[in-house]
């Protein structure tokens, strides 16, 4: 089988690609792969660093207020569906597949003009500009939360709850010694707090003013600052204390979350996917500035079933951060049951449920 990838722009759009790839190419290794994104996205490295054909278009994403910039987007976007029929006639896939960003728009769309069987895929509780726009066009549309069917109006009979292919590579992940490699004892309650790869001012500044807190409490902290934060805040805080470990990045983050006992990140899919899958209580403060707030629809979807607590932005205090994750690493029963509820709503064959629906459509 022949599969056509595209997503980009972020890294939540890329890495459930690469998750459903590498799950086709176990069970299937002779199965080819293209991806196609932009050149100036970040899938223009990850793809290729992970060893997956890599073609790029011109595209951009419409801006939401009317401005003479959509008039050149509209060309780029019609180029881009002259590019991206050229490129998907020449690999002829059986199917094509986007998982978000403005990059999918021309390639998924002209597949489906050509009659290629297509899949878009929706990370998010809210469904992004370009995958309403494509929702028309695909054969299925699969998706990462329940509540994202209604977002497909007149399309919604097209929708397929799959989950997050992430999901299904860290779901089998066990504990491990795993802490050692951040001066941390594996075994001793441990709270992770991060603000996605390149770190979040205000959850650095709530951790930086909570850590004369943090160094009496008898649990852990694993705290991971961005690169371009790491610095200043060692400057900050200067020797850190023995149960707190600050770092500017966690690589292995799939392998930490399985060692520890509360996450407390922002809320994007994939995050959401991985704590979900390994069962794992969190403390969820949404990004403000992402389109249409679907960081705290994400989290909600978390909430309302009690696998989750979440703080708004606007509401993080030091006491508030505090007291919040006190509430949580000081009791292990409260942290079962958000650890059952969590498990509820994961979904650990994500990428298997995917592939079958490209099975019934291919």
């Amino acid at each position: 089988m022949k599969v056509l990838l595209s997503g980009g722009g972020t890294g939540g759009h890329i890495y459930p690609a690469l998750a459903l790839m590498r799950r086709l190419k176990s069970i299937d290794p002779t199965t080819e792969f293209l991806y196609v994104g932009t050149e100036r996205g970040l899938e223009s490295t990850i793809v290729p660093n992970a060893g997956v054909p890599f073609k790029a278009i011109k595209v951009e994403g419409f801006k939401r207020s009317l401005s003479l910039d959509n008039i050149k987007t509209v060309q780029l976007f019609l180029q881009g569906i002259f590019k991206a029929r050229k490129i998907v006639k020449e690999f002829a896939p059986d199917v094509v597949i986007g998982t978000g960003g403005y990059v999918c728009g021309p390639v998924v769309y002209a597949a489906a003009k050509l009659g290629i069987p297509t899949i878009i895929h929706e990370q998010n509780s809210i469904a992004g500009v370009t995958n309403k726009f494509l929702a028309r066009y695909v054969d299925k549309i699969a998706t990462c939360f329940e509540e994202a069917q209604s977002e497909f109006g007149k399309n919604s009979s097209k929708v397929v709850y799959t989950g997050n292919p992430r999901a299904q590579e860290v779901a089998g992940i066990q504990p491990s010694d795993a802490l050692k490699e951040y001066n941390l004892k594996p075994g001793v309650p441990t709270v992770l707090i991060f603000g996605g790869s390149r770190g979040a001012k205000a959850i650095n500044t709530s951790f930086v003013e909570a850590i004369p807190a943090f160094s009496k409490k008898d649990y852990q902290v694993l705290f991971a600052s961005g690169e371009v934060h790491y610095d200043t805040i060692v400057e900050q805080i200067g020797e850190a204390t023995e149960n707190i470990s600050i770092v500017p990045y966690i690589p292995n983050m799939p392998e930490i979350f399985a060692n520890v006992s509360v996450v407390v990140s922002r809320s994007g899919a994939t995050t959401l996917a991985e704590v979900t899958a390994l069962g794992l209580p969190s403390i969820l403060i949404p990004s403000p500035i992402v389109t249409n707030d679907h960081q705290t629809s994400n989290a909600n979807s978390l909430v309302k079933h009690d696998a989750a607590k979440m703080i708004a932005e606007k509401d993080l205090t030091t006491e508030t951060f505090i007291q919040t994750i006190d509430e949580l690493m000081n009791d292990p029963e409260k942290r079962i049951e958000m650890s059952r509820q969590a498990e509820k709503i994961g979904v650990p064959d994500a990428a298997d449920r995917l592939i079958q629906v490209i099975k019934d459509i291919v």
